[in-house]
């Protein structure tokens, strides 16, 4: 029997209300979770919401794997981004017609959240620091997904995290504080572009609250992403955050209130234990929490997108409804995967020692990092992997190449039997049971720093993994979520070493000496005499000195010391790296060093030392193929930095500050000197910038300008460049960033070529979100146009004058958000549940002020919507400074928690012309709205 929702030529709202117009209660019910059951009277089939693919399709095995995101930001291409996307739609759906039910067309990708600080742990996860950036290069990687089909989805994206998911300590319970103007002018415009324009099917929510309230609660995915920006598909729910709701945030008593409060705030398809969430959907249905058309609505976004996928039409209707087998892994993919690994590697440093000479008879291959092709945890399963290793042996074609990892090789002998440790038996068991050192096992001992180290037996190439058997060598990676082959050596008073598991339990061993983790980290463990037998960076060095030249591969692992749950505890190279690099560059000045890595790194000895140094992310199958080509000249780098690097994370605020804007985050606001800044990288060309000119001088806030410049390639390779354009307001009303990228683009420019770039510019995009009217406005006056070779190095300049808009004083007559001040100290945002935000002391004292304020004929009365919780407090009403003239104070009673909310009053006096206004707020005040009359 055929349906009308079956029938492609019917619209689609049409065929959508039919739909779910024949599903019964319990059937809705059980579609509302991320493993859609089928419904067979009906002819729907089993769907999975959510198949992984970050840089590739992940998690289903064999799949073209690309650079990680921070490698892909670098390489500021967005028709590159396009053909990705491309990419992993058609390799998703080779794998979906493989197995429908398990393997869907709902991809979780691109992560869209703002990194303005590197020490997030998911840093390889996203696009950068910058909006723009950020928005562009993630809505072409969208486009590519989706594909350019009318009607078809080829796959369909969903972006995440929505929003102000930028650190993972208690990234499940915590709640950042984002006022108007951070969460208007940074952190959603990331997100906009790939709606609004990139029309992008999916959404995800993140973990974290904001302002209070918890993002699957969050009323701006229906006021914002959905009617702002008419996003028309569904919006999911991260993984677990719903029941989150009652167990991490504590926010709701009970998952019924949990998964009503989420569906109604525009969660249509939850990512958590189906069983409980069914239940709780039908305890809320019992309870009235929903009622069956909130049901309806949602299951009417989902299926939206399950109809325009072609799933219910003819294969001959749909486009996309057969790729070809070989599309899976195919040559052509192989080589966009090794374009864009080319693509992404930034030249940091470079005084002439690169590109190597095509006649060196002799190179050093350095590094624990220098034989690797790692893969995170978003990372597909690729084909083959080239390592720098065997990509600079292929350049090097039979001439000498001298290999060391950089790392010692240890064995480790119980202290108490003076038996050294061997890996015994089949299943590759780790006991204390050798007299003699010679049948001892081997280990190599990579120490990453901050407590975490891997020991990888050297026959067979195992980590030394534990198991609940005890400690094996059977692992192939030290990789997983929970990474059960990073362990710490605990010196101790004698000289020996305690040897803690990945979760700080002790290593002990039994009475057939078997070593085995403790079941507590109290437990008593064996103490461990550790031999060294080969000093690595000696030997490291020895290597070095007898080459031509020296390359070490430093960086991280993806899965140590920084990953999704654990933030990066430092922005420095571990200092067994960092030890390794001097001894080499001692040993051998021409020396080069390749950062591979999830994220930035403080390398400030090496720029200051080291002749030559490059940048790649963790680049997928083709890494090695890529540095290599880069190393020798056969391909001209032209990545650049998605993020600034700084010196130290003294330069950065507490992880938890989310306001850029008053920390002084990121390339717009950060003043002091950093160690390379955004929108670096080096060439070996040079290219030169001339005649910047603007179509217009002046105009008005609602047309746009037309900036061109002539470049150039001076040097003596082809290659490409990425012209930036910044702009700066010379004036205004509020603090702006020193410079904001507005346009870029990357080209490509034979030796002695030239062309002229051009840019439109809007100037709406020269916007602030004005607190005073709750809206955009674009400020009259002048505006810095800068064309540069990164956000420091700024070639040429020119001066723009826009007709706009001059931002009226305040008037606090009516009912004034206390989130839209103009400045702060000492607070932070918190929700209230009678709707909007609410300003919370963050420490004893505090205060918010409003400038330029317009007092007109004398108020006589502060009135305010306030929380006294239990202890009550005061607010004072200043004027001109926070220590200024008291025109009034309000005493705030104790109204017994932080959502009981009441209205005070208080006399005002002296007040009159214009002024700044202060409110000092003392004791548990916490204040909604005000206004002065």
């Amino acid at each position: 029997m055929n349906y009308p929702f079956q029938n492609p030529d019917l619209p689609l709202e049409e065929r959508v209300s039919d739909l779910i117009s024949r599903l019964t209660l319990e059937e809705k019910i059980e579609l509302m979770c991320q493993y859609q059951t089928d419904i067979p009277r009906l002819g729907i089939h089993k769907y999975k919401h959510g198949t992984e693919g970050a840089h590739g399709v992940a998690w289903l095995g064999e799949a073209t794997v690309f650079p990680q995101n921070i490698g892909l930001a670098c390489t500021w291409n967005p028709e590159l981004m396009h053909r990705i996307g491309s990419v992993i739609a058609d390799e998703a759906r080779v794998y979906y017609q493989r197995n429908r039910e398990i393997n869907g067309l709902t991809i979780w990708s691109p992560t869209v959240d703002m990194e303005r600080d590197p020490r997030w742990g998911r840093t390889e996860e996203a696009y950068g620091e910058d909006p723009h950036l950020t928005g562009v290069l993630s809505t072409e990687l969208v486009k590519g997904m989706q594909g350019d089909h009318p009607f078809y989805y080829k796959t369909v994206a969903t972006l995440k995290h929505f929003y102000g998911n930028n650190n993972e300590v208690d990234r499940g319970s915590a709640s950042v504080s984002i006022d108007p103007r951070n969460k208007r002018e940074y952190y959603l415009k990331a997100f906009e572009p790939a709606f609004r324009e990139g029309r992008a099917g999916s959404m995800m929510t993140a973990y974290n609250g904001i302002n209070g309230t918890p993002c699957n609660l969050n009323h701006e995915v229906n006021d914002i992403v959905k009617k702002e920006w008419g996003m028309d598909g569904f919006v999911v729910g991260d993984a677990g955050d719903v029941l989150g709701t009652v167990m991490d945030h504590g926010y709701t008593a009970s998952y019924a209130e949990a998964v009503a409060g989420s569906v109604k705030a525009g969660i249509d398809s939850i990512t958590d234990d189906q069983e409980i969430s069914f239940q709780a959907l039908r305890d809320a249905l019992a309870q009235g929490l929903l009622a069956e058309s909130d049901l309806d609505h949602a299951l009417s976004n989902t299926f939206r997108v399950r109809i325009r996928l072609g799933e219910f039409d003819p294969d001959d209707r749909n486009p996309y409804s057969h790729v070809p087998e070989e599309k899976l892994c195919a040559p052509e993919h192989a080589a966009l995967s090794l374009r864009a690994a080319r693509e992404s590697v930034v030249l940091l440093k470079n005084e002439g020692l690169l590109p190597l000479k095509p006649d060196i008879s002799s190179v050093a291959v350095i590094g624990p990092l220098a034989d690797e092709a790692y893969t995170d945890w978003y990372s597909g399963t690729p084909p083959y992997r080239v390592t720098p290793l065997a990509g600079m042996m292929e350049k090097m074609d039979g001439r000498s190449v001298h290999f060391h990892s950089g790392l010692d090789l240890v064995r480790l002998r119980c202290a108490a039997t003076r038996k050294y440790v061997v890996v015994s038996g089949d299943e590759k068991q780790l006991v204390t049971a050798v007299d003699d050192s010679a049948q001892a096992s081997m280990f190599e001992r990579c120490d990453w720093g901050w407590g975490s180290e891997t020991l990888r037996e050297v026959t067979s190439r195992l980590y030394v993994t534990e198991s609940e058997a005890g400690l094996q060598a059977t692992a192939e990676e030290a990789r997983g979520w929970f990474v059960k082959e990073a362990f710490r050596f605990q010196t101790q008073e004698d000289g020996t070493a305690a040897l803690m598991s990945w979760e700080g339990k002790p290593v002990l061993a039994d009475e057939q000496g078997r070593l085995l983790v403790a079941d507590h980290k109290e437990a008593s463990g064996a103490s461990f005499i550790v031999e060294r037998v080969q000093d690595g960076i000696e030997q490291a060095a020895a290597a070095a000195a007898t080459s031509e030249t020296a390359v070490i591969f430093a960086g991280n692992s993806p899965f140590i010391n920084g990953k999704e749950t654990i933030d990066r505890p430092d922005i420095t190279l571990p200092p067994s790296q960092q030890a390794l690099i001097q001894a080499v560059y001692a040993a051998n000045p021409n020396t080069v060093v390749v950062l591979v890595g999830s994220y930035p790194f403080a390398v400030n000895w090496e720029q200051a030392h080291v002749p030559s140094i490059l940048y790649t992310s963790h680049s997928g199958q083709e890494l090695g193929h890529a540095v290599a080509d880069v190393l020798y000249g056969d391909y001209n780098p032209a990545g650049r930095l998605n993020m600034t690097w700084y010196k130290s994370v003294d330069q950065l605020p507490d992880l938890m500050d989310y306001d850029i804007i008053k920390g002084k985050r990121t390339y717009q606001y950060f003043d002091g000197e950093v160690l390379y800044p955004f929108g670096h990288g080096l060439s070996y060309s040079r290219f030169t910038y001339t005649n910047l000119q603007l179509s217009a001088p002046r105009i008005n806030g609602d047309a746009h300008v037309t900036v061109s410049v002539q470049v150039r390639n001076e040097g003596p390779m082809d290659g490409d460049e990425v012209v930036q354009l910044y702009v700066k307001a010379q004036q205004s009303r509020v603090p702006r960033p020193l410079k904001t990228l507005k346009g870029f683009r990357r080209l490509h420019l034979a030796a002695g070529a030239s062309e002229t770039v051009t840019f439109e510019l809007r100037a709406q995009e020269l916007a602030i979100w004005d607190v005073t009217r709750e809206s955009y406005c674009v400020e009259t006056g002048a505006y810095t146009v800068m064309i540069g070779l990164s956000s420091e190095q700024i070639a040429e300049t020119v001066v723009l004058h826009v007709d706009g808009e001059t931002i009226p004083p305040r008037l606090l007559s009516e009912p004034v958000r206390a989130v839209n001040y103009d400045n702060y100290s000492g607070v932070f945002i918190d929700e209230c549940r009678e709707g909007g935000e609410s300003i919370r002391l963050a420490q004893d004292n505090g205060w918010i002020a409003f400038h330029d304020v317009n007092l007109g004929d004398s108020p006589a009365t502060f009135e305010a919507r306030v929380s006294g919780h239990i202890k009550g407090g005061e607010i004072v009403i200043r004027t001109g400074s926070p220590d200024g003239p008291v025109a009034g104070t309000c005493k705030v009673i104790p109204t017994g928690g932080r959502q009981a909310w009441t209205t005070v009053q208080a006399e005002l006096t002296g007040l009159s012309g214009q002024a700044d206004v202060f409110l000092t707020l003392k004791g548990e005040v916490q204040i909604s709205w005000f206004r002065m009359v």
